[in-house]
């Protein structure tokens, strides 16, 4: 067997690793850290999240995400609004849609250079077999 589970899973924390490093360069001229613009970019796709589903989806605790959003929200990125019962949904303010768009040409141009030497056929096998790895999630997130 060429590629053993254990080292396929060793490149892919890898890669991850080596995208987590060049997209945190890419958008600190921009004030954000990743995981502020990766919450940009989820509330622009699913606008009023709540605090917990944003916590799953960027993979934090519910805990360390509210302080994230309190500090957010207090930079004018995001809106905190009261939801049903005790819930608190999220949504994009100007300023936080514009950042995330700007950060969105950066994260493109960062990971385009990092596939650059799949070609388009190969680039969606490796989507396609990591969505089947996932269970299907890859289009979901």
């Amino acid at each position: 067997m060429k590629h053993r589970p254990a080292d396929v899973a060793l490149a892919v924390k890898r890669l991850q690793h080596r995208h987590h490093r060049a997209l945190s360069q890419a958008l600190a001229p921009l004030g954000l850290s990743l995981v502020q613009w990766d919450t940009l970019r989820h509330l622009h796709r699913k606008p009023d999240a709540s605090l917990h589903d944003l916590a799953v989806l960027t993979f934090q605790t519910d805990q360390s995400f509210g302080s994230l959003a309190v500090r957010m929200a207090e930079r004018g990125l995001i809106e905190r609004v009261a939801g049903p019962g005790r819930a608190v949904r999220h949504r994009l303010t100007d300023e936080g849609a514009r950042l995330r768009a700007e950060g969105q040409d950066l994260v493109d141009g960062v990971v385009e250079s990092s596939f650059s030497a799949l070609s388009a056929a190969q680039l969606q096998q490796l989507g396609d077999l990591l969505d089947t790895a996932l269970g299907g999630d890859l289009a979901d997130q």
